[in-house]
Formats: structure tokens, C-alpha cells, sequence
């Protein structure tokens, strides 16, 4: 079973930081691209920020400048450095990957991570 798990979400206030990790495992080929998402309540989902296999990345707009997206691949995790949160970043956090389980490719996704931007 492919398995990605998000981890680092929490509470914190405004112009703080949190670093989300995005591990995978249990898969057969990925070719190390990754996408993260979020959800804030009553709004659709919407793209945050992907990395793909040579580095390259992209950001929307609202937080570039603001969040990184790395990857470490020994670790087969992709993080998302937060920085300078606003309260509109307060979202589920999800990461998106298109992996294969033997010789079928599908796009899988983690549980989510809650992210709060409070005062």
C-alpha cells in the first residue's frame, strides 16, 4: 500500500513558522515530484507549491516569497518551509504525489496536516 504521511502541522501566530514533511513509502517508482495543497474550511482545495525531480519548484502566488519547498531524496520526504504565516494560510495541508504500486501509476495523497494561524 503507497503511503504518504504529512507531518508538522500545529497552532501558531501570525508572521511565525512551521515546516511540514511529506514522506513516502511502500511504492514501486516515483519519480520524485511532488505537489502540496490546501483546504481551508468552506473553500475549494487549491495549490500551494510542487518541486519536481531536478529541483525546479513553483509556488502560487500568495506565498512566494514566503514558503520553500525541498526535497531530500535519501529520506523519500519533500518539506514545506512556512515562514512569515498569515492568518490566510490557515488551511489543511495536503501533499500530492503520482506514484506506482507495481505497474500502475495513480495519483495518491496524504491525510493532511492541520495548520492554524492565530493571534
Amino acid at each position: 500500500q503507497v503511503s504518504l504521511v504529512e507531518s508538522g502541522g500545529g497552532s501558531v501566530q501570525p508572521g511565525g513558522s512551521l515546516r511540514l514533511a511529506c514522506t513516502a513509502s511502500s511504492y514501486t517508482h516515483w519519480n520524485k515530484d511532488m505537489i502540496w495543497e490546501r483546504q481551508a474550511p468552506g473553500k475549494e482545495r487549491e495549490f500551494v507549491s510542487a518541486i519536481a525531480s531536478d529541483g525546479r519548484t513553483n509556488y502560487t502566488d500568495s506565498v512566494k516569497g514566503r514558503f520553500t519547498v525541498t526535497q531530500d531524496n535519501a529520506k523519500h520526504t519533500v518539506y514545506l518551509q512556512m515562514n512569515s504565516l498569515k492568518p490566510e494560510d490557515t488551511a489543511m495541508y495536503y501533499c500530492k504525489a503520482h506514484m506506482s504500486l507495481g505497474g500502475l501509476w495513480s495519483w495518491y495523497w496524504g491525510q493532511g496536516t492541520q495548520v492554524t494561524v492565530s493571534s
